[in-house]
């Protein structure tokens, strides 16, 4: 990426304090459609591997990286790993289930001749008796009687239906670290080799998985940040200890809704996001956001509310799946939900504060990124301009809310990219330079994004492009 590449301009009124993240699929396979998308206000892409093949989705990014060329505005690519799905396995037939019913599953059973429903994944390696094992996206609920001879028996809790190759949930299965799939390493090696920012891994439950993947990305050679989808019971036991490992979070509430139980959902966006903003890690809030413009151009009052809602709270991200992946209107969500956004930040009627916050010991960077916002504010400054290498530093003062625009200048395009995502950040890429800050806000002054009087405060290091030495704070004013 060229320095031209990341030069956009806008006035600050029209900031998106919450980045818009929008999943690609056969409703937006093309490059017109992309363009569009981030045009609209997508700000990061999600490629779901659970679908699709490595030569589309290199077609994809190729689509991806050239609209935001274009476009002038860096985007972030995520690639969202398929993780240990279970699913259940091939049959023509609809199985109708009862109350009180034992069934049998078994790794490539056949259902025609021997009456045991197949599975795609061998369950006796992991569960035990007295589990919970759902089908079907939760629609069927069951609990496992006895694991023999390579057969799982479980006693049916509900009337239902089941379906070839429908999901199924173990609420209570430990995976014990085994959630990097082979299927996920193929698609990881792939994803070494081309333009990613972030990797979102499923079914975590314990920090052990986070440092396991690092590796992996390590000894592949990338530089990809992990993205930590949060939808198991192990993982919201353990989830302070995940959020200190990840680098960002995502409450994925479709497969949490189902894991844990629907009632606990808001609860643990709310705890998810409380230590995001505690520990520096952006979260994304997603699934069912406007599912209604899956299919409907309008969206539901109550999804209006919980995309203002996720505003509110502070969440760096709201996510769009199927509604940009399949639905009908995939580009007016796009603008529904920038709509939301704008509304619900410029009419911030909550000062929420959460528990766990603490000023106690403030780390150096911290303390620095306090000591700005408070300054900026003391002073009624109209933004924050910061140079940042691998994007610390933006990391942290976003983190720490500061209410007003957040600008980062960086000489890496990997950067830009990745902080596309983060909360009221918007970035910029120039040649490492000690003049890198002020160049860019004289660029944007004279693109009108900044006025005559207005007050910007700058952030910089002694040694530009040099890794944790932001040591120096300047204030600027227009003439």
């Amino acid at each position: 990426m060229t320095t031209s590449t990341s030069e956009r301009s806008a006035p600050l009124s029209r900031f998106k304090r919450t980045k818009i993240i929008a999943t690609l699929g056969p409703a937006t396979d093309s490059y017109d459609a992309i363009r569009l998308l981030i045009s609209d206000g997508a700000d990061g892409i999600r490629l779901n591997f659970s679908h699709g093949s490595h030569e589309e989705r290199t077609k994809q990014i190729k689509w991806i990286r050239r609209a935001s060329k274009e476009l002038k505005k860096p985007v972030a690519i995520i690639q969202d790993l398929q993780g240990p799905k279970i699913r259940l396995g091939e049959f023509d037939d609809i199985i109708p289930v009862q109350t009180g019913q034992t069934l049998r599953l078994a790794y490539n059973a056949n259902w025609v001749e021997d009456g045991i429903i197949p599975t795609q994944y061998d369950l006796t390696k992991k569960v035990k008796r007295g589990e919970r094992l759902y089908m079907f996206d939760g629609r069927v609920r069951t609990k496992i009687t006895n694991v023999r001879d390579g057969i799982v028996y479980v006693e049916v809790q509900n009337d239902g239906v089941l379906l070839k190759r429908k999901g199924i949930n173990l609420p209570d299965t430990d995976f014990a670290g085994d959630v990097i799939t082979e299927k996920d390493k193929a698609d990881l090696a792939y994803g070494s080799t081309q333009d990613i920012d972030y990797v979102a891994m499923s079914f975590i439950q314990t920090a052990t998985d986070i440092e396991n993947m690092r590796k992996t990305i390590k000894n592949l050679g990338g530089d990809r940040k992990i993205i930590a989808k949060l939808e198991t019971k192990l993982a919201i036991d353990n989830l302070e200890e995940i959020m200190q490992a990840t680098d960002l979070a995502m409450v994925a509430r479709g497969d949490m809704a189902v894991e844990v139980s629907p009632e606990v959902v808001p609860v643990a966006q709310r705890r998810i996001i409380s230590f995001g903003l505690q520990y520096g890690k952006p979260t994304i809030v997603a699934t069912q956001m406007l599912a209604s413009m899956t299919e409907t151009p309008e969206p539901s009052r109550a999804e209006v509310s919980d995309v203002a809602t996720a505003v509110y709270l502070g969440a760096d991200c709201v996510m769009l799946s199927d509604e940009t992946a399949m639905g009908k209107y995939p580009h007016h969500a796009v603008r529904m939900m920038k709509r939301i956004i704008m509304y619900a930040q410029s009419h911030d009627i909550l000062d929420v504060t959460f528990k766990g916050q603490s000023d106690k010991h403030p780390s150096r960077q911290v303390a620095i990124s306090r000591g700005v916002i408070s300054l900026s504010h003391s002073i009624h400054a109209k933004a924050i301009v910061a140079e940042t290498k691998t994007g610390a530093t933006v990391y942290t003062i976003a983190s720490e809310r500061p209410g007003m625009p957040l600008i980062a200048v960086t000489d890496s395009a990997r950067t830009a990219q990745q902080l596309a995502i983060v909360y009221d950040v918007g970035s910029y890429v120039r040649p490492v330079s000690k003049s890198a800050a002020h160049e860019l806000t004289d660029f944007l002054r004279q693109n009108q994004v900044f006025e005559k009087g207005d007050v910007v405060v700058m952030v910089s290091g002694q040694h530009p492009g040099v890794v944790g030495t932001t040591d120096t704070i300047k204030v600027r004013q227009f003439e």
